[in-house]
């Protein structure tokens, strides 16, 4: 049996929470590597603090996705790791900017800056796996594509919410600037809105938002109740995931690997090539130029949120899905080596609206191909968070390599955005193995 349509207001609700969950991840994005800048880390190792997002993500979302394929309880499926992810995360965004203010030294406040990213990726996964999770449960093949752009519209409107939050706090008169090793209070109460907006929105998605029970989920997915219930080995759902699986999943690396650096060094980058910064001083990150670099990313971010709900709109124009696919790459690998030529900061907008055409694409894609192609799976959640894996390692690679990176393209921040460029195009070229009737 087909599940049932569902109302354009009935998709929405089903999301809802996401964007607040997505305000949450682009606070974190877009100030991570200012926030650890500000405590004193160098640039030359910024990115290692990046491994603990996509290493959190590598393992959270597979136990999270196989233990919630088996969760069936009054409060649902899914939603009671919702639940949980959110109440943790708002705790953890009270107390991570505030790392720099409570007069530890150096290296205790990096540590409590470290252990507070680790558990706020924690809980942002354990929040927003869910989402994708009842989209595939719920949701039937014919509008799967439509839940799933509305999820990225929600999602990148959350974004462009939370990367505009600091420069906004800035504009309304919040100090921007502090004593070195401060996180300045523009990023403080960005944190702390977001985190009262993140619960706000996942509550709404939990009291609208009716779970199917086991039984209906078994009768629309041509499975037996019994299988509800049976364990099956991450190693073996491996072992027999769908070609679609690791096709995609190739793409995914490339394109993660160019977002990683993105996220890591856009702030150093504009302030070297927009504001004259020399970040290899270690005093850089307490200039009011640097700081103005740092509100100004959240500014590009929102950019580039704006150029992917602009591209989602013309994505399904494309007859041929892989043929959307890749030219969105091509055009973002463009945006991110136009960086390295604009010196202006408003100019900057041009290749941060071009960078989001790849994002919208990378958000939509990807999942509604997959689970097209886990139709009828007992294991939805635990497949969806094992592709999580094609999202987590290669940022965790790219973490790694960063400084080796920098140092072999010249040691500054802007050329590791070039970088980025030239891994989105390797994944344009990766999209033509993928093997899809779409």
């Amino acid at each position: 049996m087909q599940k049932p349509n569902l109302s354009l207001g009935q998709m929405v609700n089903l999301s809802f929470g996401f964007f607040g969950v997505q305000i949450a991840y682009s606070l974190q994005s877009a100030n991570i590597s200012r926030i650890f800048a500000t405590l004193g880390a160098d640039p030359h190792t910024l990115s290692f603090f990046w491994v603990l997002p996509p290493l959190m993500g590598m393992i959270v979302q597979p136990l999270v996705g196989t233990w919630s394929d088996k969760t069936w309880c009054k409060w649902g499926r899914r939603k009671p790791y919702l639940y949980i992810g959110a109440l943790v995360a708002i705790i953890v965004m009270a107390l991570l900017p505030n790392a720099g203010s409570f007069n530890l030294t150096l290296k205790a406040a990096m540590a409590f800056g470290c252990v507070m990213l680790m558990l706020l990726d924690t809980s942002i996964n354990m929040a927003m796996q869910p989402f994708k999770m009842m989209v595939g449960d719920i949701v039937n093949e014919q509008q799967k594509a439509k839940a799933y752009s509305i999820q990225s519209l929600l999602c990148n409107a959350g974004s462009l919410v939370g990367f505009l939050f600091p420069y906004f706090f800035t504009w309304i008169g919040v100090s921007n600037i502090a004593p070195e090793g401060v996180i300045p209070d523009s990023v403080i109460y960005s944190f702390y809105v977001g985190a009262a907006i993140l619960i706000l929105c996942v509550l709404y998605t939990g009291f609208t938002v009716k779970e199917m029970p086991p039984q209906e989920y078994a009768k629309y997915n041509n499975i037996q109740p019994a299988d509800n219930q049976q364990k099956v080995g991450l190693l073996k759902l491996l072992a027999n995931a769908p070609k679609a699986f690791w096709q995609i999943g190739l793409v995914q690396f490339f394109c993660w690997f160019a977002f990683l650096y993105m996220w890591n060094y856009t702030t150093g980058g504009i302030a070297e090539n927009v504001w004259g910064v020399d970040t290899a001083l270690k005093s850089s990150t307490a200039t009011p130029e640097y700081q103005a670099a740092g509100d100004w990313c959240g500014v590009l971010f929102a950019v580039q949120s704006i150029g992917s709900i602009l591209w989602a709109m013309v994505l399904p124009m494309f007859k041929r899905v892989k043929v959307g696919y890749s030219v969105s790459l091509i055009i973002g690998a463009i945006g991110f080596v136009l960086c390295f030529f604009v010196h202006d900061q408003y100019m900057m907008f041009v290749p941060f609206l071009l960078i989001g055409c790849a994002w919208a694409a990378m958000l939509a894609m990807p999942f509604a191909l997959l689970t097209n192609a886990l139709s009828g799976s007992s294991s939805m959640g635990a497949y969806l968070g094992l592709f999580n894996c094609t999202i987590c390692l290669p940022q965790i690679v790219a973490a790694l390599l960063g400084g080796v990176i920098m140092g072999l393209v010249g040691g500054t921040q802007v050329m590791m955005l070039v970088v980025s460029g030239v891994c989105l195009l390797l994944g344009s070229v990766a999209v033509a193995g993928i093997r899809t009737k779409a």
